[in-house]
């Protein structure tokens, strides 16, 4: 049997030369320290994926007919440092063909190695992070690439904005910016706060999405939910207002944790991924 692939599109518009995004999947989840099974996540996305509809409300596009291939997927055991250099060596020619690439996970970590791969292809890249927890503990469980460590590792790179924080430790605080963390419990609040996190990006933004950014009634499907979570609505605008002021080089949608007899988390995965797309591809057209 072959392996999904998202959309389940044609050939002619998966061909990886020519695709103007190449999707991998990582079904990686050595490091999550709680619910385990991230790594089933990829390939649920995947399947889900070929129930969704290739026509784009909001942005009155198909965006599949720029091109959508679905790269092998990054088979690793080992430990989270080696698949950081795995997933980098996978995306580099990725982004040599100037291809969109887009990273399903598996746990957290996968990110490190996509974001290091970004930050030597566009080396004035800045990364948004839209997520329940900090994940900038310096090292965690004995690894400096543990999902708890993400962020601190991206910040060594380049700057970060954080959005949707509501689950740090105390030994976070000192290294977080003030400025560039905006907390899920004052969003709601304050109606310029979108305005603000997209202002302190720079022209060229690698985003991750943690699915636990959302509320768990929304997204229950992930090993560290958290209440209190932002809206389908609310990530949605936040993604179109980045990809109508910013250049999106790349991003990845992880932590999905399938729970059987309920398909709807990992269709909205999907979907949320098929959004962005067809965000980044209609403002690359204006």
């Amino acid at each position: 049997m072959n392996n999904p692939t998202f959309l389940d599109l044609p050939s002619a518009f998966r061909d990886v030369e020519r695709a103007a995004a190449a999707i991998l999947p990582v079904p990686y989840d050595a490091t999550s320290t709680w619910k385990k099974g991230a790594d089933r996540g990829p390939g649920a996305i995947l399947e889900a994926s070929a129930q969704v509809e290739l026509y784009d409300i909001e942005t009155r596009s198909e965006p599949y007919r720029e091109g959508i291939a679905t790269l092998d997927e990054v088979r690793f055991d080992g430990s989270p440092e080696g698949l950081v250099d795995e997933v980098a060596l996978r995306l580099r020619p990725v982004f040599q063909r100037r291809q969109l690439p887009v990273i399903l996970g598996g746990e957290h970590s996968v990110s490190i190695g996509a974001i290091r791969a970004a930050a030597e292809a566009f080396p004035a890249l800045s990364v948004l992070q839209i997520d329940a927890h900090a994940d900038t503990r310096e090292s965690y469980e004995g690894s400096p690439c543990n999902h708890a460590c993400v962020m601190a590792r991206a910040r060594e790179l380049c700057p970060v904005v954080q959005v949707g924080i509501r689950s740090i430790d105390a030994s976070e605080l000192g290294g977080l910016d003030a400025e560039r963390v905006f907390w899920a419990h004052e969003i709601d609040d304050d109606d310029e706060w979108m305005q603000r996190a997209v202002a302190l990006l720079s022209d060229e933004v690698y985003v991750t999405l943690d699915v636990d950014a959302f509320d768990p009634s929304l997204m229950p499907a992930t090993g560290t939910p958290e209440p209190d979570g932002l809206s389908w609505r609310q990530v949605n605008r936040l993604l179109e207002a980045v990809a109508a002021e910013c250049n999106v080089v790349g991003f990845d949608v992880v932590e999905l944790l399938p729970q059987p007899h309920d398909h709807a988390c990992e269709f909205i995965a999907a979907k949320l991924v098929y959004r962005f797309l067809a965000m980044i591809f209609a403002a690359s057209e204006r």
